[in-house]
């Protein structure tokens, strides 16, 4: 099953932390960069579960075993669990925007799936005049698909540009969501990443039915929406949570290098784009440099980005040594990234599946111990990662 799960950390001591950028200095930053390791074969390979699936975004395994997937155009499908036969597209999808990397993107169960059946969509919502933002709308999982489906969050404010949506959903132990965000990335909005007042480049923490967290770092500011966890986020397309000590996670896209490894923590501001380890698309650089007083360095980068998508800590016994290590899926990279963490940093990485000239958009455990993967493409896939010798 995809749920997800994370301890709060203490809020103590993170408030004073956060944001008034004011009176901080740029310096140099010192994190660990990624050596870019070649792609690794004759470890793993891949197999086809099924196919002919346009531009699948997320996978959540039921109780059953059966596979809800994501294709970013709107539909919800279910793969079953002997055959692998896709069902026809559920009923109840919200309307999404599809376009650009707009589209219906994460999905993830409830905790008390077993009991309430109550599936999460994350979401690229359009508005009449054209704008869009990310969304997160819940509904009953029935014989044909979702019913009684709520919108139960909202981006705000939309804007008109079909990308950067961010979108993947984790929930605490205690019940909260947490939804990540991207900063819409048009160089008009990325400067939004640091205006509390705004959910563009954000994390967001909320209970399931919408309301807010009493304890959220923001709670009782005029100057922020309360919903707010942390900010100065480019674009979070992938997070996990350490199986051991409940840590959430992410891995953050940069823009030209620049992709982040992090563990975000309440009310804290990790720098986009005042700091980035990145340049822009067109080779100036953005913001002041990669480190500032007040603003958090990531565990690790990569320059060049692998363009993250996508991640899951491997708590099974199907690889051997792959136990407590983070895979993540690459999209510019085309790889299954293995990371491993030790002490809070990054000891080794490697990566597999380069031979599949493929985008890796999602990496999640299956129940029977094997991780399972989907390729953003027009004819997309569903893959299970095989050990070589097997």
């Amino acid at each position: 099953m995809r749920t997800r799960l994370l301890n709060i950390l203490p809020l103590a001591g993170v408030l004073a932390c956060a944001a008034d950028s004011g009176s901080t200095r740029a310096q140099d930053g010192a994190a660990q960069r990624s050596p870019t390791p070649g792609s690794t074969a004759g470890v793993v390979r891949a197999e086809t579960l099924a196919r002919g699936l346009e531009h699948p975004w997320a996978l959540a395994f039921l109780p059953d075993g059966r596979i809800l997937v994501t294709e970013r155009p709107g539909r919800l499908r279910i793969v079953s669990r002997d055959d692998a036969t896709l069902s026809a597209p559920l009923s109840g999808v919200p309307a999404v925007a599809a376009r650009g990397q707009g589209g219906l993107l994460d999905v993830a169960l409830d905790p008390a799936f077993a009991t309430n059946r109550l599936v999460y969509l994350s979401y690229a919502e359009p508005a009449d005049d054209g704008t869009a933002g990310t969304a997160v709308a819940r509904g009953r999982l029935g014989d044909a698909g979702l019913e009684n489906v709520t919108v139960i969050y909202r981006q705000r404010p939309k804007v008109q540009s079909a990308a950067h949506f961010g979108s993947r959903l984790v929930f605490g132990r205690d019940g909260t969501l947490f939804i990540t965000q991207g900063d819409r990335q048009a160089r008009e909005y990325r400067g939004r990443a640091q205006d509390l007042t705004q959910g563009i480049g954000k994390i967001i923490r909320i209970n399931p039915d919408g309301s807010i967290p009493r304890d959220n770092p923001f709670v009782g500011r005029t100057d922020a929406q309360p919903e707010i966890w942390s900010y100065g986020h480019r674009n979070i397309q992938a997070a996990a949570l350490h199986p051991e000590t409940g840590q959430l996670w992410t891995v953050e896209h940069g823009a030209r290098g620049g992709d982040e490894l992090n563990f975000p923590r309440a009310g804290r501001n990790y720098g986009w784009p005042v700091i980035t380890y990145g340049r822009d698309y067109s080779g100036i650089r953005i913001g002041e440099g990669t480190a500032r007083d007040g603003m958090e360095q990531p565990v690790y980068y990569w320059d060049p980005v692998i363009a993250p998508s996508g991640a899951a800590f491997y708590t099974g016994d199907v690889y051997p040594g792959w136990r407590g290590s983070l895979l993540i899926g690459g999209l510019a990279s085309q790889a299954l990234v293995r990371l491993v963490i030790a002490n809070g940093r990054v000891t080794l990485e490697e990566r597999y599946l380069g031979e599949l000239n493929e985008r890796i958009r999602d990496v999640q455990q299956g129940p029977d111990g094997y991780l399972y993967l989907v390729t953003d493409a027009d004819d997309g896939r569903i893959l299970r990662v095989v050990p070589a010798g097997r």
